[in-house]
């Protein structure tokens, strides 16, 4: 821990005392996290920090506040890309004159005259 402890004795202080992390080694820290084999606690403690300071800068690593460097032995989950599906078809636009029983695929265009009744049964020979 001798060599961790004089690399933290050159890291700036603010005036309150508190420990000044340059971006560059936060994110550091935070790409240290992403080891095999390594925790948020394991590097945490290495660096003499609470857990939660470094899961905070995980936070603004995913959120690109933190630009993380590529260490050996860092993981990462393999994305795949899809093209997006094709849109369906656009329906036929029906004038206010008609009347469009639609089941799946089929679409029974009637005049707006026709009757409820004849229109509810169309309806049921078209579902089926």
């Amino acid at each position: 821990m001798g060599a961790t402890s004089e690399f933290l004795a050159r890291v700036p202080r603010r005036t309150d005392g508190k420990r000044n992390w340059p971006r560059e080694l936060k994110a550091r820290i935070v790409a240290e996290t992403l080891i095999e084999g390594e925790t948020v606690n394991t590097v945490a403690k290495r660096y003499e920090l609470i857990p939660s300071t470094v899961s905070d800068w995980r936070r603004m690593a995913r959120q690109g506040k933190l630009v993380l460097p590529n260490l050996d032995g860092m993981d990462f989950v393999p994305v795949e890309i899809k093209a997006p599906a094709p849109l369906a078809q656009p329906l036929p636009v029906a004038s206010a004159s008609t009347i469009d029983v639609i089941r799946g695929n089929v679409i029974v265009r009637l005049d707006a005259a026709t009757p409820a009744p004849r229109v509810a049964e169309i309806a049921r020979a078209v579902g089926t």
